[in-house]
């Protein structure tokens, strides 16, 4: 069994330029100057916000991301928080993306850095057309044959419930539809990142004031927090993970004759297959590049939901599979809920998954682990949350007396040690306790599950680069 893996390496497509994309989109012809700490190959140091935008571990006032290396080699997670998103204050553009194949790392990158400008200029001129009132016949009917003949089967409806949207969900659903299809032309078609065996994963969120629109391609996951009518937290999936052995997908992917099957040494994860050859094996159905397999069934189209925002719900979870394989979403939601402050939201949730991990799967290397949080509400509201709950749980009701009494903190025995001090603390703050340099030896043993199982074998030479101009 072949495993394809990143080597940990400078290449050419990876300078400041490249990571420099967005910004230079922005800020039109002016020379872009990286930030100190800045290196050549993508790797930041630190924070960088530049134009309201984080790709580092770091926080702002409403959200956190966090990121941490697998035991596989490269990290190929990417990450973003996009505030003041297209030049509105109430707008905030998020995503994570996750690497996979030789260049993985190189392709979230790349959609990272230039999904949001692209999406940015869609919705530009999506606004400029709508105000002129001029319909351009040529490029409509384009359109059409191009983006919605192939598209429209695979649309994910914004209101299945047949309620009304606001006015900003269709055109930010188009606007997204054509930027990632706009994102996957220009990654075939790019000198120096090759892609043929090498994509990413997406799911981004656009929060426009209430109103929430989600964009998912693979098997990275969004997840909402929000209270029940008991004032407890519950834990809302908001996208689906889109593994090849969804029915849906499965008929896709069947049809444009690729094959879907998972291996017996690993039976819960189905792969995708080309028809003659047992590679590459991609543990999704839907992803940026992978150009191999796009004629078989795989597709870059994301699936879009739509929801309004409550004053019940707290925040989001964005957040790649290594943190999905070994966590649910409710203890998810816990750890963040718990976490001693919103700033070590992201790191604390990257922290439990890591050790679940190790308890898990203490025979595996664990992936690389990626979280951003978004908040909802104000931070003032969450401390007279926090307050309130607080002073619930601080007391018991004695049944046979029916009288309050104060929880003693000499009802857990000293005896305990270690672990009786662990009950105390929650989740978050347990993880600050534990030692991090401790030595773990059987994260040397094999890879669990790898997004990507071998390269295809395909022709050298001139019949290569023939075979290459039909993606063309």
């Amino acid at each position: 069994m072949g495993l394809c893996h990143s080597v940990d390496r400078k290449e050419p497509g990876e300078t400041s330029t490249t990571a420099s994309t967005a910004e230079e989109d922005i800020l039109g012809s002016g020379r872009w100057r990286p930030p100190r700490g800045y290196k050549g190959g993508g790797e930041i140091e630190g924070t960088q916000q530049a134009l309201d935008r984080l790709i580092s571990n770091g926080s702002s006032k409403v959200a956190c991301l966090y990121t941490q290396q697998g035991k596989k080699g490269t990290n190929q997670d990417a990450m973003l928080v996009f505030e003041n998103f297209c030049s509105r204050a109430d707008t905030v553009f998020c995503g994570v993306f996750d690497g996979h194949g030789l260049f993985g790392h190189m392709v979230a990158k790349k959609v990272r850095d230039t999904l949001p400008s692209t999406l940015s200029t869609q919705l530009k001129l999506a606004s400029e057309s709508e105000q002129s009132g001029l319909v351009n016949e040529e490029e409509e009917g384009q359109r059409s044959e191009s983006v919605t003949t192939t598209m429209a089967e695979q649309w994910c409806e914004l209101n299945p419930n047949g309620e009304q949207l606001p006015e900003m969900c269709l055109p930010l659903k188009h606007a997204l539809l054509k930027s990632c299809q706009q994102i996957d032309k220009e990654l075939k078609m790019h000198p120096t990142i090759d892609c043929f065996c090498s994509g990413t994963t997406s799911v981004t969120l656009i929060k426009q004031g209430e109103d929430l629109v989600v964009g998912n391609i693979g098997d990275s996951r969004a997840v909402l927090a929000t209270r029940d009518k008991d004032n407890a937290l519950v834990a809302v999936q908001l996208t689906i993970d889109l593994k090849p052995d969804l029915p849906s997908e499965s008929a896709r992917i069947q049809k444009c004759k690729g094959r879907v099957f998972a291996l017996q040494d690993e039976p819960e994860v189905a792969r995708v297959w080309l028809p003659n050859s047992n590679s590459p094996g991609l543990a999704m159905a839907r992803a940026f590049g992978d150009f191999c397999l796009k004629d078989y069934g795989l597709i870059s189209v994301p699936d879009i939901n739509y929801r309004h925002l409550t004053e019940e719900d707290q925040f989001i979870i964005l957040a790649s599979d290594g943190v999905w394989d070994v966590l649910s979403n409710k203890e998810a939601v816990d750890i963040v809920a718990s976490a001693p402050s919103r700033s070590t939201a992201a790191r604390a949730l990257v922290d439990t998954a890591v050790r679940s991990w190790r308890i898990k799967y203490p025979t595996s290397k664990n992936d690389d682990c990626t979280v951003v949080c978004l908040f909802l509400q104000d931070s003032s509201n969450v401390v007279k949350d926090s307050l309130r709950e607080d002073s619930v749980e601080s007391v018991s009701i004695s049944k046979k007396e029916e009288e309050i009494v104060a929880v003693k903190e000499e009802s857990i025995p000293k005896s305990c040690g270690i672990e009786s001090k662990m009950m105390t603390l929650t989740l978050a703050e347990c993880i600050s306790v534990a030692q991090d340099d401790e030595e773990w030896s059987a994260l040397e043993g094999l890879t669990r599950v790898n997004s990507l199982l071998s390269i295809p074998r395909f022709f050298s030479g001139e019949l290569r680069s023939t075979s290459w101009r039909k993606w063309l």
